[in-house]
């Protein structure tokens, strides 16, 4: 199995369970900004403290270019607003049965968008475009049909 594809599956098990999480917290803590500064705290543990210490240990390279620097903050301020985002859709009645599959079935679509505009591709299977229209209509099917 190559190693992209065991960190990939990874994703999808820590982003499989991370509305489940979002809401046993929410319930737990009832209130969404406790949720979202553990939120924080973990990410500030795991992604600033573990990843500081790494590179100081191995004497990596601490400069940062500012396009790399300005990607980074981006990508890590998309997910902050996008877990922010989560954890009020959980708070204001949205169940990790129904909220996380839109969010899932939608957010490769968003990718596909995103992408395409960004690293425009040669040429696209027309299948692909098939895989499009099977995510969007799992999407659209999961929000009409959720659990009342």
């Amino acid at each position: 199995m190559p190693t992209w594809l065991i960190f990939a599956l990874g994703t999808v098990c820590c982003w499989g369970a991370y509305g489940t999480a979002i809401h046993k917290s929410n319930a737990l803590l009832a209130n969404p900004l406790k949720t979202a500064l553990l939120v924080g705290v973990a990410y500030f543990f795991l992604a600033v403290l573990i990843p500081s210490l790494i590179m100081k240990s191995s004497g990596a390279d601490w400069s940062f270019p500012g396009k790399g620097m300005m990607f980074g903050l981006l990508a890590g301020s998309l997910g902050a607003i996008g877990a922010i985002c989560v954890i009020y859709s959980m708070k204001s009645g949205g169940n990790p049965q129904y909220v996380m599959p839109l969010i899932f079935g939608c957010a490769p679509l968003v990718n596909v968008i995103v992408s395409s505009v960004a690293h425009p591709p040669k040429a696209v299977n027309p299948i692909f475009w098939l895989g499009v229209l099977v995510l969007a209509s799992g999407a659209g099917m999961v929000l009409y049909f959720q659990p009342k």
